[in-house]
């Protein structure tokens, strides 16, 4: 599948497990997401470009460098809040922005409910960070609301991914990026991720 990236690391498959696992307690599940989600973010943006520029050492002056593009994450309430510390961790000057979207649990389609995102997306860096990625529906939805707001650079990044919702994503957006740490193997009839990790905003919040 074109635009698509399995990160594969040791760390991110032990987080993986402890977030698949059904016995994990919501305050473990809720560390483990934002570790994992540091991993991922760490290896996307590995491409973001940089400024020189002059710094003085205790010593002598040397070449320093800083991030040429600003970077915003977009995180889809409410699970991807679980992702933003993760990629804050790096880049805490980042500028975060929110969207509300809910999944019809008739239609299985997207709802829009809340939108804040900061202006100058024409020239930034946008994550858009969800831990599931499932009929594509959202995340889509998420993508089209920010194009419109003028945003062109982005990067859809989550823990687990149906090959379905790969599908909807790259046939609705073909200039996306998906990075995941995961492509799990279907949807069931109810448009879970088999075997995917139960629903991970409840699984967050503890509100199961």
């Amino acid at each position: 599948m074109g635009h698509l990236t399995v990160i594969d690391h040791p760390l991110l498959k032990r987080d993986l497990t402890v977030l698949r696992d059904a016995g994990t307690p919501h305050g473990t599940f809720r560390k483990t997401l934002s570790d994992a989600a540091a991993i991922l973010a760490y290896e996307v943006m590995r491409d973001l470009q940089l400024a020189e520029h002059a710094v003085e050492t205790p010593l002598e002056s040397t070449v320093g460098y800083s991030l040429r593009e600003e970077v915003v994450v977009v995180p889809i309430l409410r699970a991807g809040l679980g992702m933003v510390d993760g990629f804050t961790r790096f880049v805490p000057e980042a500028r975060i922005g929110h969207l509300g979207m809910y999944r019809d649990e008739r239609t299985h389609e997207p709802v829009d409910y809340y939108s804040n995102i900061p202006g100058g997306l024409e020239t930034a860096r946008l994550y858009v960070v969800d831990p599931m990625l499932a009929t594509g529906g959202s995340a889509s939805g998420a993508v089209a609301h920010l194009k419109a707001r003028g945003a062109a650079n982005f990067t859809f990044v989550c823990l687990v991914a149906a090959p379905e919702g790969v599908a909807r994503l790259h046939a609705d957006h073909p200039d996306v990026r998906i990075v995941t740490a995961t492509l799990d193997r279907e949807l069931d009839g109810n448009a879970y991720i088999r075997p995917g990790l139960g629903d991970a905003g409840d699984r967050i919040f503890g509100t199961l």
